[in-house]
């Protein structure tokens, strides 16, 4: 046989494999889709039969399928159709989702991020698992708070060191306290996915090789898209190779994204300090962060960027671009250093060094706290970062006594640019940082502002060049404490 007929046959082969392209239909396991029905059982049957197959497609037609705990297998494909709605069904006193399984390491993260199992699609140690469709999963039965209690859910989505993971184009909507919690997961990729929830859209905890792009999250009441590195795998894993590009993210009501209505009656997230909905690394650091790029991003009725370590971990290599931001809630940017410390014991603090921030634009800034908010503590220093080609439009109107106050260190906090309350400078404040460079800074007030226009306390070998800011009718433009190597210039 010629070597083209052999490459022929085998092509032939694979398209004819069950293995590779077979379809497994629900509705031919018993699913109903009549939105009464319990179909998980029907449903966990269908990834089964796949699974015995060596993997295949378990396919979702239109129809509503109330459902309790999924569980994938390895080469599993769920695809939901267009009309086709996972419903995670109420828990009963007869029957719930799967419990929280046995974690030691719990104590060192959120309850919510130790476990998997409780969830509404759950998969540990999994391959090859692919979520898509253009229909949509709804998580009308689960928790929005951190539950204990047995049957209950606070996930949509949990994955546990799985490798190859793609989800795209289904829409998640009010979906407890996770859209999708990946822990320690290699090669995912997120793609056009609409998520319009109560709390948080994608945690991406302790992953490698990870590509969001072209996605919309809704999340009015915690972070839209969040990059962690918990202990919750019981050993430190950085999150590293990130690549978020083309992604809207904000803090409208739930459920007004999708619906296209983009609703604002709901103004506080339950920490009441107003919408979230923003892109954010931390808050659990007890690994670091690495080699990471945002860009082409748009931030909408929500809080600024935030990048924060407080757990021992390290962050480095961060570049951020093309980022617009509109009806901002708190800083414009805010970089956090500090010492938490939520890790086991003897780690020691963490660093941030090496990050690149250039190309925003943003608009109607929060007033109570400085425009740009970098601060590490005392014993380690926030170094070697480049921010350029920013314009902030802020809308000013602070108080004069605010720019007497002593804003507290507050190490051991949780990361917020909250935590320091009102701040003594209008746009720039920053604290503990060495060889800091911020080039052609464009900032303009809505209402004139009284306070100075910066506060540098332990700020060294940095530079400041085309600083374009109001100062203050009456005060002093800038104040300036323990500071050595700072270099002021102009075009």
């Amino acid at each position: 046989m010629k070597v083209y007929q052999i490459i022929l046959a085998s092509l032939i082969g694979l398209l004819i494999s069950p293995a590779v392209f077979a379809n497994y239909n629900v509705r031919d396991f018993g699913a109903k889709g009549d939105d009464k029905t319990i179909d998980s059982p029907a449903i966990n049957q269908a990834i089964e039969a796949a699974s015995r197959a060596g993997g295949g497609t378990v396919f979702f037609p239109a129809g509503t399928y109330l459902s309790y705990s999924i569980r994938l297998r390895d080469n599993i494909h769920l695809y939901l159709d267009e009309g086709a709605v996972l419903k995670a069904a109420s828990p009963s006193a007869d029957e719930g989702y799967d419990p929280a399984e046995p974690n030691p390491h719990s104590a060192f993260q959120d309850f919510g991020h130790s476990h998997w199992q409780n969830s509404l699609i759950w998969g540990i140690g999994l391959k090859n698992i692919r979520i898509s469709g253009f229909g949509s999963i709804y998580g009308y039965g689960l928790s929005r708070e951190e539950s204990r209690l047995p049957g209950v859910a606070n996930k949509a989505i949990a994955l546990k060191e799985c490798v190859n993971v793609d989800i795209q184009d289904i829409s998640l909507i009010r979906c407890g306290h996770f859209a999708l919690l990946a822990t320690g997961v290699e090669n995912l990729g997120l793609r056009g996915v609409k998520v319009d929830t109560n709390r948080d859209g994608f945690d991406i905890d302790a992953c490698r090789n990870v590509r969001i792009s072209d996605c919309s999250v809704n999340a009015p009441w915690d972070d839209a898209i969040v990059l962690k590195a918990s202990y919750a795998l019981g050993y430190y894993k950085d999150t590293e190779n990130v690549y978020i590009s083309n992604c809207m993210v904000s803090g409208y009501d739930q459920g007004s994204m999708i619906a296209g209505t983009y609703q604002m009656d709901e103004p506080q997230a339950p920490d009441q300090d107003f919408n979230t909905g923003r892109i954010k690394f931390g808050t659990e650091s007890s690994g670091g962060f690495r080699n990471i790029v945002i860009s082409n991003c748009i931030f909408d009725r929500c809080r600024g960027l935030a990048l924060e370590t407080v757990d021992g971990g390290i962050m480095e290599d961060i570049v951020i671009s093309n980022i617009t931001m509109r009806n901002i809630v708190n800083s414009a940017i805010f970089l956090r250093l500090g010492a938490r410390m939520r890790s086991p014991q003897g780690k020691a603090v963490g660093a941030m060094r090496r990050i690149s921030i250039s190309d925003l634009n943003c608009y109607n800034i929060d007033s109570r706290f400085a425009c740009i908010l970098i601060s590490g503590i005392p014993e380690a220093k926030i170094e070697d970062v480049s921010i350029s080609d920013v314009r902030i439009v802020q809308r000013g109107g602070g108080n004069k006594e605010w720019a007497g106050i002593q804003a507290p260190e507050k190490e051991k906090s949780y990361p917020e640019p909250s935590m320091f309350g009102a701040l003594p400078a209008s746009t720039l404040f920053l604290r503990h940082v060495d060889g800091l460079n911020i080039l052609n800074l464009d900032v303009r007030f809505l209402e004139e502002d009284p306070r100075p226009a910066m506060y540098l306390q332990d700020v060294h070998n940095s530079s400041f060049h085309n600083l374009r800011i109001p100062l203050p009718q009456g005060q002093e433009s800038s104040v300036l404490k323990e500071v050595s190597g700072l270099v002021f210039t102009e075009d």
